[in-house]
């Protein structure tokens, strides 16, 4: 009795080439393997700014993080990506030349919390720092803005530590309003932005951080007020500081710029 050995199953494509569906299924078993850490180094570094945002909201006055975001980059951002770098079509080119497969991105209220976070998430013993572009101080011709970071975190698997790489964006609420804005806009004109629209983009981005100055400026002038201080405004903007969660109105806003300019009328 002769006994055949089965076939793998094949397709034909469009093209009429030869598609071997057990091939397709190693490739996909592959790359979710090499996907994997990555989805763990992400996740960790969640864990790390959700572990700082809980203990600032718990134990302190303040809390510099709004809000954190994380994504793993798609098997066709992946493609685009390495033909735009011309990557060899290995998981070890793909892993030296794509570093931003997995990113995390955290949204601060101030300009000087963006480098708070910053520096609490890097000091810790067991992430290195591979990589840092701060678009704050000198931002991109187009007008953004962002404090990009690339650090290297290890991920503990049954065989051992691997220490995998992960892109964190940090930048404040207005940065991210206007970073949201102007990918959509890239999108909707596929890179090909008309001019003028390019430039109120960049008026916009200007806009953006000269309301990040102004607030930061109201926002330290406050915390600087000692508790003398505070008891000497007057009684509406003292019970406007002492109100939990509140916005500023517009009005307060100008009281207090009077008040850090001497004026002493109300």
């Amino acid at each position: 009795m002769v006994v055949q050995t089965p076939q793998p199953r094949v397709t034909r494509g469009d093209d009429d080439a030869l598609v071997r569906f057990d091939d397709m299924r190693a490739l996909r078993q592959d790359f979710m393997r090499f996907m994997l850490p990555h989805r763990f180094a992400m996740e960790e570094v969640v864990t790390k700014l959700t572990i700082l945002r809980d203990e600032f909201a718990l134990m302190h006055d303040s809390n510099p993080i709004e809000n954190i975001a994380s994504r793993l980059k798609s098997p066709d951002s992946i493609a685009e990506k390495m033909q735009r770098k011309g990557s060899e079509p290995t998981f070890a080119s793909i892993r030296e030349t794509i570093t931003d497969i997995a990113g995390v991105r955290v949204t601060c209220s101030f300009v000087s919390d963006v480098y708070q976070v910053f520096d609490l998430l890097t000091s810790q013993t067991d992430i290195k720092i591979l990589d840092v572009r701060d678009y704050i101080q000198a931002p991109k011709p187009h007008g953004y803005r962002s404090l990009h970071t690339l650090i290297e975190v290890p991920v503990h698997l049954t065989d051992g530590p691997l220490p995998v790489t992960v892109e964190v964006q940090l930048r404040t609420i207005a940065m991210d309003f206007w970073a949201s804005l102007e990918h959509k806009i890239h999108y909707k004109y596929r890179g090909a932005v008309p001019a003028d629209l390019a430039d109120r983009l960049r008026d916009a981005a200007d806009t953006a951080h000269a309301l990040d100055a102004l607030m930061l400026d109201l926002h330290e002038e406050v915390k600087s007020l000692d508790e003398e201080g505070v008891a000497t405004l007057p009684d509406d903007i003292r019970r406007g500081l002492n109100a939990d969660d509140i916005e500023p109105s517009d009005a307060l806003i100008a009281q207090l710029r009077r008040l850090a300019d001497g004026d002493g009328r109300y």
